[in-house]
């Protein structure tokens, strides 16, 4: 009977998951399509494409052509289930934070492909020519090695002595780490490279450690990559096959998992293609080349034994948290200022309990310190690089603590929000969204160089 109740208790969280999901993502798409609409009523039927994104884009990495110095970009990487310009019609990832300087640059990478794909694509997008992902993992993936061509580079000139600065979300946080390892390791064939590519990092509630929600959407936590058999990621593999499946070209425009290098499309499989990757027999659910299994705490561990905090580069990080402890027992620190997608996952991620049978996933590793989270990572995971080894780090309680600024050390603010506060709706984080963004940008311009000051900082 207990065993049956607990089952029942499972199977509805399942479905009221699944449906809160639905609905949010429903309502994302059909205020995108909506604002499309009217702009398209009033101004001559006009509808925002990747193409004239691109072009935008490209316009500003052109700016460098001109005589007068320009200042470093600034990259704002988004994270899982993101977007970038041009992507969801007018709709911004960042809530119009890329309107507040000049040389902001939103790249559109994979949302649901793993850390590694989209530090590759990253690369090309700001220096041009065609995605390589690399001949080993390509065929260790069993996905095509080259992808999307960017004739123009939004930031061609992209060296150490032209550097930019990154601002990664969630899981963008990591593909920026990962793109720097890989710039220091000279990955990419024909590029003369190096970690000095990179001016500043800025995590924004970044997974830089894995998150337990991991294991409540679905991953096992005995590997961190395999799926249980019924599962909310189960329901959302199943959805994002037909997508690309089905390959309706006018809506992967609109909006793409990036899964285009897996040609998981139905001119290339057939019907019998499609019953293999629903069967599990292929794609990248199978290979494990997704996002998932880089966000769980294993993932991250394994990606972090390889990655480095650099002595020239400036590293920042915003921790988002929404609980509080009542009596010695963490719960949600509110009840109408957490998103309601992400309400539920906060209580039960208070109470995630690594599994008894099953060894911890590091040396040293409490529940308790996981307890603090935002709906979708723990804090303690957002701070700074910590496992399996810990990384230089400054908490920062004042502004003031900033100056004078030292490169290779991770200066980590916690700060009471949600996942998503300052993405999406700008209107929900209020005045905050302001201040926090106003803060990163005007750091970046006027405090963060190596040499000299960099153009128009002053």
């Amino acid at each position: 009977m207990g065993r049956l109740s607990i089952g029942i208790l499972g199977f509805t969280e399942l479905f009221l998951s699944a449906a809160v999901h639905l609905l949010f993502g429903f309502y994302i798409f059909s205020t995108a399509m909506a604002s499309d609409l009217s702009q398209s009523f009033a101004g001559g039927f006009w509808i925002f494409s990747p193409n004239e994104a691109a072009n935008e884009e490209d316009s500003k990495g052109k700016m460098a052509e001109l005589d007068v110095p320009q200042p470093p970009p600034i990259v704002l990487v988004h994270g899982i289930f993101g977007f970038g310009k041009g992507r969801l019609g007018g709709l911004s990832y960042f809530a119009g934070a890329e309107k507040k300087d000049d040389r902001v640059l939103v790249p559109d990478l994979g949302s649901l492909t793993s850390i590694h794909d989209r530090a590759r694509e990253l690369f090309y997008y700001l220096k041009g020519g065609q995605v390589d992902y690399g001949e080993e993992h390509s065929r260790m993936y069993g996905h095509s090695r080259f992808g999307k061509i960017y004739d123009q580079g939004n930031h061609p000139e992209w060296d150490e002595h032209h550097p930019v600065h990154f601002v990664g979300h969630s899981a963008g946080a990591q593909v920026v780490r990962v793109l720097q390892q890989m710039l220091a390791d000279k990955a990419f064939v024909g590029y003369d490279t190096s970690e000095d590519w990179v001016l500043s990092i800025t995590s924004l509630s970044g997974a830089l450690n894995g998150t337990t929600r991991t294991y409540f959407d679905g991953m096992k936590p005995d590997d961190g990559r395999s799926m249980k058999t019924i599962s909310l990621l189960q329901l959302c593999k199943l959805g994002v096959i037909l997508y690309d499946w089905l390959d309706i070209s006018w809506l992967k425009n609109y909006y793409n998992f990036g899964f285009d290098h897996f040609e998981m499309g139905w001119r290339k499989t057939g019907l019998l293609g499609l019953i293999d990757l629903l069967l599990g027999n292929a794609g990248p659910f199978v290979s494990g080349d997704w996002i998932l299994p880089d966000l769980t705490i294993q993932g991250s561990m394994a990606a972090n034994m390889s990655l480095r905090t650099f002595p020239s580069t400036y590293y920042f990080s915003y921790a988002t948290k929404r609980t509080m402890k009542i009596m010695g027992i963490t719960v949600p620190s509110s009840l109408l200022g957490i998103h309601p997608l992400l309400f539920v996952r906060v209580l039960q991620m208070c109470q995630w309990r690594h599994p008894k049978d099953i060894p911890p996933p590091y040396k040293g590793y409490r529940d308790e310190d996981w307890e603090d989270n935002d709906g979708a990572l723990n804090t303690v995971s957002m701070t700074h690089p910590r496992i399996p080894l810990e990384h230089p780090s400054h908490f920062v309680r004042d502004d003031s603590e900033y100056h004078p600024l030292q490169p290779g050390l991770w200066y980590y603010k916690i700060i009471e929000a949600d996942h998503i506060l300052f993405i999406v709706n700008r209107e929900r984080a209020g005045v905050q969204f302001d201040l926090l963004y106003d803060s990163i940008f005007e750091r970046c311009r006027k405090h963060v160089f190596r040499t000299t000051p960099p153009p128009n900082s002053s």
